[in-house]
């Protein structure tokens, strides 16, 4: 079974996005985002793919399309069920992005690994809410500006909160 996961970075907003690119510039949480991703698969919506440019190495690449695209360094699917349904042999599986994929993907994923970038950015798309009750915390890693990241940030880990009986 899949193993659903949502990795992305926030500002203090929720921002994560302005005119299709990172705000930012955080060596940490790009170093971070390798370390977790490497060797799995990963999920995005093709203005991410375009943002990015090519397929990232040494992962297996999903593109979410309603087009009808072609990529010689990615894989296509038309729909999220149909790009999880291509990921039935695999066990860790991330979806990068963007807003409306995090949009479909929050009520099928397991965790979330979200880095909390603690300054305010001019974003122009927002990570959709994420309802506490729902999540709970079971990771925190609270990180100060450096020679190479200038915010201070957190990396944070939720899991899907277990549903109690009222």
């Amino acid at each position: 079974m899949v193993n659903l996961n949502i990795i992305v970075a926030t500002d203090s907003k929720g921002g994560i996005g302005k005119n299709n690119a990172l705000p930012w510039h955080l060596p940490a949480d790009l170093k971070y985002f390798k370390a977790l991703t490497t060797g799995h698969t990963i999920i995005m919506g093709r203005k991410t793919f375009e943002s990015i440019g090519k397929a990232l190495p040494n992962r297996r690449n999903i593109v979410i399309t309603r087009q009808d695209l072609k990529l010689s360094d990615a894989e296509v699917a038309h729909s999220l069920e149909s790009a999880i349904s291509l990921c039935n042999e695999d066990d860790d599986v991330f979806v990068i992005g963007g807003a409306e994929i995090f949009r479909l993907a929050l009520p099928k994923a397991n965790r979330l690994f979200i880095t909390l970038i603690h300054h305010e950015f001019d974003t122009d798309t927002f990570l959709p809410e994420i309802e506490r009750g729902t999540w709970k915390e079971v990771k925190r890693e609270d990180k100060q500006p450096d020679d190479k990241n200038r915010f201070s940030y957190s990396f944070l880990t939720f899991e899907k909160a277990p549903i109690t009986e009222d």
